[in-house]
């Protein structure tokens, strides 16, 4: 028999907020909540404390890349079925989980509040729970990096900082908040810095040939090469120490688009030598065939005492606002 929960919460899917045509009006949802990253997590509690619970943080907390502790790719609080009600079902990011009779996996935008991202995961057994689970939260994962992604800028774009000088020598555009503030302008380097309680998040932005990076297989070498080569020159350190990459791990590449051109992304770890300084960094390197030249953005934290994820997603997610002249 289909559990009870799943009786009234699929009637709530079909039948809130309808128009008069049958289907659902979703300009009245109020607004969403939630810290940027936190996932509200709806299964019975016997399946939360078993082997589907397992496959859960398994796959919904494991730790991100590139950051010098392990930190969760969200944080999770879990309630069961008959909780997820009223103000519950405000949070932004909602994954529900429920034996069925049927197997099926569902992404819904906008269900219950706005902006929000949910996904539902039913089968006919724990067994194959564990499987949908596994198969499909990398695509789940990517749907709610997206809407967390949309919700950082939108609180960026509240107040941003005036950027006018970037655009004019660099030919890109960002948008960065206002906590932010101008630490160098040259001809050939831009460095972006916001204190925090204890550290500092820094954005750089500067240009290099396109032939200093050659191919796909020294890419990743050539982007270390690279971004050593600047930091040990123009970032100011104490006591002489160099500025570089963390050669103990090493960093991750991927290929993606920024504006519409072809972007590597590498995430990784920094050090100061000898000076006990460290953080993560995300770089940039977009392919900007028209100018001849790649584009470098790098975002970096220093915060020794603080976690570390929202502070490189909220550089991520202004690294992704570049729009290129």
């Amino acid at each position: 028999m289909k559990p009870i929960y799943f009786v009234l919460f699929s009637l709530f899917f079909a039948f809130t907020s309808c128009n008069n045509s049958g289907k659902r009006d979703k300009t009245l949802l109020p607004d969403s909540v939630g810290n940027i990253n936190v996932l509200q997590i709806i299964i019975p509690n016997d399946l939360w404390n078993g082997a589907v619970g397992e496959a859960i943080r398994n796959n919904f907390a494991a730790p991100v890349d590139g950051l010098p502790q392990d930190e969760p790719l969200f944080s999770m609080n879990q309630m069961p079925p008959e909780a997820f009600t009223g103000f519950a079902r405000s949070n932004r990011l909602f994954l529900y989980v429920v034996l069925s009779e049927e197997d099926k996996v569902t992404i819904a935008t906008d269900e219950y509040a706005k902006p929000q991202k949910g996904a539902v995961i039913k089968a006919t057994s724990e067994e194959k729970l564990v499987e949908l689970i596994d198969q499909n939260s990398q695509k789940i994962i990517e749907a709610f990096h997206e809407t967390e992604f949309k919700e950082r800028q939108r609180r960026t774009a509240v107040s941003l900082l005036k950027t006018d000088s970037l655009r004019k020598v660099m030919g890109v555009s960002l948008q960065i908040p206002s906590a932010y503030r101008i630490a160098t302008a040259t001809d050939e380097f831009f460095w972006m810095r916001k204190d925090l309680k204890d550290g500092t998040t820094n954005i750089l932005v500067y240009e290099v040939p396109l032939t200093m990076i050659a191919n796909d297989s020294t890419a990743v070498g050539d982007i270390i090469k690279i971004r050593d080569s600047i930091g040990s020159k123009l970032l100011p350190v104490e006591d002489e120490g160099q500025f570089i990459t963390e050669d103990a791990y090493a960093p991750y590449i991927f290929k993606m688009e920024v504006d519409g051109k072809f972007t590597y992304k590498t995430k990784g770890t920094w050090e100061v030598k000898d000076a006990w300084m460290g953080g993560p960094f995300i770089n940039y390197a977009i392919k900007d065939e028209k100018n001849n030249r790649f584009l470098i953005l790098e975002g970096f934290t220093y915060a020794p005492s603080a976690s570390k994820r929202d502070l490189q997603f909220e550089l991520e997610s202004i690294l992704n606002t570049a729009k290129l002249e």
